[in-house]
């Protein structure tokens, strides 16, 4: 939800950025990369216990992810690879992103069940890309799921700057799961011979 309306909130300043960007002649991939060193720096901040500086750093790093297909559409670089990389760069980020604060949370007092939560949330996060990219491989849209991973950097934001983990946690790795499952019911839906009287 937040991915399809926030992108017009931030398309003219992305535009505005992705031009100043050009001139200095960074390649999108080139900031596909950067963005990925960005939030590895921001996952070992989390992984140390500072969730607040690591949240605030997290908004910034997730900003920045979105430049690099700013800049590729606006210079006109958009490549197959390109996409390609920077689709498996987010996979990556949010990855080791998750894992950095299993990390945390397994050395802390009565963290087990934020290890739990967090390692349903991977597992969901997961299978909501693949999901998607299975249908499509059998040319089948597959866009449907109200927590895609806009919406799960968001979440995970708001519990890392308030120090609301536990609730946050629940309702990611819930969430989660349940748009992978609202995933797999669309491609069934749209894979059912239309019944007719």
């Amino acid at each position: 939800m937040l991915s399809k309306y926030g992108r017009g909130w931030i398309a003219t300043p992305l535009a505005y950025i992705a031009q100043g960007l050009e001139a200095t002649g960074i390649s999108p991939n080139a900031l596909t990369l950067i963005g990925f060193l960005l939030t590895v720096l921001v996952a070992i901040i989390l992984a140390t216990g500072n969730l607040l500086v690591g949240g605030l750093l997290l908004i910034f790093a997730a900003l920045f992810d979105t430049l690099d297909g700013a800049l590729a559409r606006h210079s006109q670089q958009v490549t197959v690879f390109g996409a390609f990389l920077d689709s498996v760069m987010d996979r990556y980020s949010e990855a080791i992103t998750i894992f950095a604060l299993i990390f945390y949370f397994s050395a802390a007092p009565d963290g087990r069940i934020n290890v739990l939560l967090l390692a349903a949330t991977l597992i969901g996060s997961l299978l909501v890309s693949y999901t998607r990219a299975r249908a499509e491989a059998v040319n089948i849209e597959c866009k449907e799921g109200f927590f895609q991973r806009t919406e799960r950097i968001v979440v995970l934001i708001i519990g890392l700057v308030t120090g609301w983990m536990t609730p946050v946690l629940w309702a990611l790795a819930i969430f989660t799961n349940l748009t992978a499952i609202q995933r797999i019911v669309d491609v069934y839906r749209k894979t059912q011979p239309s019944r007719t009287r």
